[in-house]
């Protein structure tokens, strides 16, 4: 089972931006005009990217804000997934800053977590030398592995980003302990719990959690039990409670529409059902199972809505996919 770093990673970067920079590069956080808001350039980021180069796995993230001086800026915020040193990483992030101000002619301030686990790589700076020709670009980088001595901070910390690097030092850490996984995923859930965090903002970060610290299946179903009880138990079901009442919604009005109105449109409200409780408990899905999911039948579709409920992972969730698609 591999770890998946760079989806969770994009999840908690949109849902947390000022978090993540108060947390990790807060200089910059204190330069900026909040009340103003600040917009991702997805399209933007876009043409000056190419994500299949090198077949690298990285989170980039372009974000329009405003200084404190009333200015427009442009943040790039490159996530340094792959895990692994790399030659051309400096390089790569002079080449992406200077692709957005050449094409859009706006200041760009770069930005880059290494969530790796070599201590000794620290890139911060690209440039070269020729005849007298000189090019120079710096950039402030955090290593997240330097938070593993800084725990303490981290759980003292109100700042709900220190739990996303909290779980990523903890999946790196029990890469080979799942048992270890299962304590430390139902440790940092239950801390959220405890400190009164909103509701909506204990199932994003459940979201993450669940994505980056993935189990296998048997001991997967068992942790979701368990996280069933505690919430029981508490008598806060953010997470549970929602997921079943999406279910329980979801199929009751598919098949009222389903009975009454017609089976297209009963189709497309357990189709809508289904993806928005994929979505609740996996976080983005990708776009061929989104499509693969809309040429399933009403037949089809209605068995996939408890799987959606039980299934403790996504890779879980495909293993009930019909093997082929019925007429509709």
């Amino acid at each position: 089972m591999n770890d998946d770093y760079d989806s969770p990673w994009k999840e908690a970067l949109e849902s947390y931006f000022r978090e993540f920079l108060e947390l990790l590069f807060p200089a910059a956080a204190r330069e900026i005009e909040w009340s103003r808001g600040f917009e991702f350039l997805e399209q933007e980021l876009r043409q000056i990217t190419r994500e299949a180069e090198s077949g690298r796995r990285a989170v980039d993230k372009l974000v329009r804000v405003y200084r404190r001086d009333g200015a427009e800026a442009w943040v790039l915020i490159h996530i340094e997934v792959q895990g692994q040193w790399e030659a051309d990483f400096a390089a790569r992030m002079f080449a992406c800053n200077y692709r957005i101000f050449d094409l859009f002619q706006q200041r760009v301030a770069s930005f880059a977590v290494l969530s790796d686990e070599n201590p000794h790589w620290r890139p911060n700076a690209f440039g070269y030398d020729l005849w007298g020709s000189r090019v120079r670009f710096d950039f402030p980088s955090i290593k997240l592995l330097d938070f593993t001595a800084r725990w303490e901070e981290l759980e003292a910390s109100d700042n709900l980003f220190a739990v996303v690097v909290m779980a990523h030092l903890k999946t790196q850490e029990t890469r080979s302990d799942n048992q270890g996984r299962y304590t430390w995923k139902m440790c940092l859930l239950r801390m959220l719990y405890e400190r009164g965090v909103a509701a909506v903002d204990v199932r994003k970060l459940f979201h993450v959690i669940d994505w980056l610290m993935r189990l296998p299946k048997e001991l997967g179903q068992a942790w979701w039990q368990e996280f069933q009880a505690f919430e029981e138990k508490q008598r806060m079901p953010y997470v549970t409670s929602v997921e079943e009442i999406g279910i329980e919604k979801g199929i009751e009005k598919g098949i009222e529409k389903g009975l009454m109105r017609g089976r297209e449109e009963g189709r497309t409200s357990v189709l809508k059902a289904l993806r928005q409780m994929l979505v609740l408990r996996f976080g983005a899905l990708p776009g061929s199972l989104a499509a693969r999911l809309g040429e399933l039948s009403l037949p089809q579709l209605n068995p996939l809505l408890d799987a959606a409920l039980a299934a403790p992972t996504l890779e879980e969730f495909l293993r009930h996919l019909p093997t082929t698609t019925a007429n509709n």
